[in-house]
């Protein structure tokens, strides 16, 4: 099973993952998602965004400072980027990206949306787009219970994009684990308070 799914999504930040995940990795960190943001010609800035974190799931602004400082130096040196770039680096956030078939299984419990990259056959038929309580994985298939059906396994294959929602179990375990929040894109952070009483990780 291949357990960086969506770490990369193009040849182009594959090639970036590779080059810098070794150092990341000495220091500790260990990336989450890389993004090349932008478009247009060769004379267009573009942002080269990296989501890190620590095994335990922290990533407090000094890391972020460290891993950005040791990632510049990498970029200044290898010159992989044919165009000018800005870099970002931050944690994942409380809503975070689920890009490793780990993440599928530490989250067990708490509430994802999932995108898949073709449409899955349901009895309400056809569907690309689906939401509910994680359950782990079975197999090479996350197994999610659905909101508004039966149960569902999708195979990881064949994911295009997945994350958490944002419940107060969810919270209350980031703060429990001292996971630092990324609020840079805070407008587009998705609550879900019909969620509450549906078991979590935090409440075992």
């Amino acid at each position: 099973m291949d357990t960086a799914l969506l770490i990369a999504k193009t040849p182009a930040e594959a090639k970036l993952v590779a080059l810098l995940a070794p150092a990341a990795e000495d220091m500790g960190y260990e990336i989450v998602r890389l993004r090349l943001m932008g478009a247009g010609g060769r004379d267009t800035p573009i942002t080269l965004q990296i989501m890190a974190e620590k095994p335990d799931g922290t990533m407090e602004i000094d890391d972020c400072a460290e891993l950005s400082h040791a990632a510049s130096a990498i970029l200044d040196v290898e010159d992989p980027i044919d165009r000018e770039f800005s870099l970002e680096v931050s944690s994942p956030g409380i809503d975070r990206p689920l890009t490793r078939a780990k993440d599928f299984e530490e989250y067990k419990g708490h509430r994802a949306k999932i995108e898949m990259s073709m449409p899955m056959q349901t009895p309400q038929g056809g569907r690309r787009n689906f939401k509910g309580d994680l359950k782990g994985l079975d197999g090479d298939a996350i197994s999610l219970a659905l909101d508004d059906g039966p149960p569902v396994l999708l195979p990881l294959r064949d994911v295009s994009d997945a994350k958490l929602v944002i419940t107060d179990a969810l919270i209350a375990e980031s703060l429990k684990k001292q996971r630092v929040p990324d609020t840079s894109s805070a407008d587009d952070i998705e609550y879900d308070e019909a969620a509450e009483e549906q078991p979590s990780k935090a409440e075992d």
